[in-house]
């Protein structure tokens, strides 16, 4: 009777312990996404920098945008990937699919035109802090002093790279480069408030593959009648003959479009919105040294400090968040 009884009372410790390792598991797994999606981000903007100068920016979301469909629909069509999206759900994604991937991807595009791929990494580190302040107001997220304080020196950061730009060739053209970067910036923060309700009732595949077929469609539609009114119907076409273009082609279609989204869908499903924003900060270092080995751009002083205010400012605020809800309770 006594073994019986010890058994019982150890069976609901077992089935916790067991709780918590999945639990810790895809945290894990969450994380891991997370990181990914950042240092592809992170190598993006190379990658668009290299595109832009083949062919316009309207094509090149159009190609790689038609590209990840096309990718997609091979495991879609041989029912490896079940998708079961009806009409009332399209309603409830495409708000999602306009945040991201149509209008932060345009954005972030029409503003390397006239920006280093090093800046747009520096303005990639403020999604951290216009998300908290979306889940703030959207999500009645509540913050400690220690995270406005955070905030504000992450801010500080982006404020000492406009003020310090303007004595290194600054233009209206430059500013509104940086503009757009900004709200690139800003759609993926709104998107990542958004998703985080809706991977409750999708998976990331659902939500990638109709956020996908949304970019494709509206770009295209978008390319074609831009050439259409310019009487160069050719200029769509003539980009995909360049094997260079092909090759930054296929990061910025399968890895950095399609795979960003599922990455970013799965982290967000487990993650909070804030918690997943932070990894951003990793695609600005990998922007930045990618930008400056690889294209030859120039990294001043005040981007590397910039850049460093906005990273330790953003992980102040994610730390305080985590130590207060990882602090025991009584």
């Amino acid at each position: 009777m006594t073994t019986e009884a010890s058994t019982r009372r150890s069976a609901p410790k077992q089935t916790l312990h067991s709780s918590e390792s999945s639990a810790s598991r895809s945290r894990g797994w969450a994380y891991a996404a997370a990181l990914a999606y950042a240092l592809i981000i992170g190598f993006s903007f190379l990658f668009v920098k290299i595109t832009v100068a083949v062919a316009l920016p309207l094509d090149v979301l159009a190609h790689r945008f038609l590209l990840s469909v096309l990718v997609m629909a091979i495991p879609v069509s041989l029912g490896w990937i079940r998708v079961s999206i009806r009409l009332a759900d399209l309603k409830r994604i495409l708000p999602l699919a306009l945040l991201s991937p149509v209008l932060f991807f345009s954005f972030q595009i029409f503003g390397l035109l006239h920006a280093s791929s090093a800046e747009a990494g520096i303005i990639q580190a403020t999604v951290p802090i216009f998300t908290m302040l979306l889940a703030a107001y959207f999500l009645k997220e509540r913050t400690r002093l220690m995270q406005k304080l955070s905030l504000l020196l992450s801010v500080s950061g982006v404020v000492l790279i406009f003020a310090l730009q303007g004595g290194a060739g600054w233009s209206a053209d430059h500013l509104g480069g940086m503009l757009l970067l900004m709200g690139s910036a800003l759609s993926f923060a709104g998107y990542g408030v958004l998703a985080r309700p809706l991977t409750r009732m999708y998976n990331p595949l659902e939500l990638t593959w109709v956020t996908m077929i949304v970019a494709a469609v509206l770009f295209n539609i978008a390319a074609g009648v831009m050439h259409l009114v310019q009487g160069d119907m050719s200029g769509y076409i003539k980009p995909l003959a360049q094997p260079d273009y092909w090759m930054s082609l296929l990061y910025l279609g399968v890895l950095s479009s399609l795979g960003t989204t599922l990455l970013s869908s799965y982290a967000l499903s487990i993650l909070k919105a804030t918690q997943m924003s932070v990894f951003s900060n990793f695609a600005t270092i990998t922007s930045m040294i990618a930008g400056a080995v690889i294209l030859h751009e120039q990294l001043r002083y005040y981007h590397v400090i910039g850049a460093l205010l906005i990273i330790v400012g953003v992980l102040g605020t994610n730390w305080n968040r985590q130590r207060r809800q990882t602090k025991p309770t009584s």
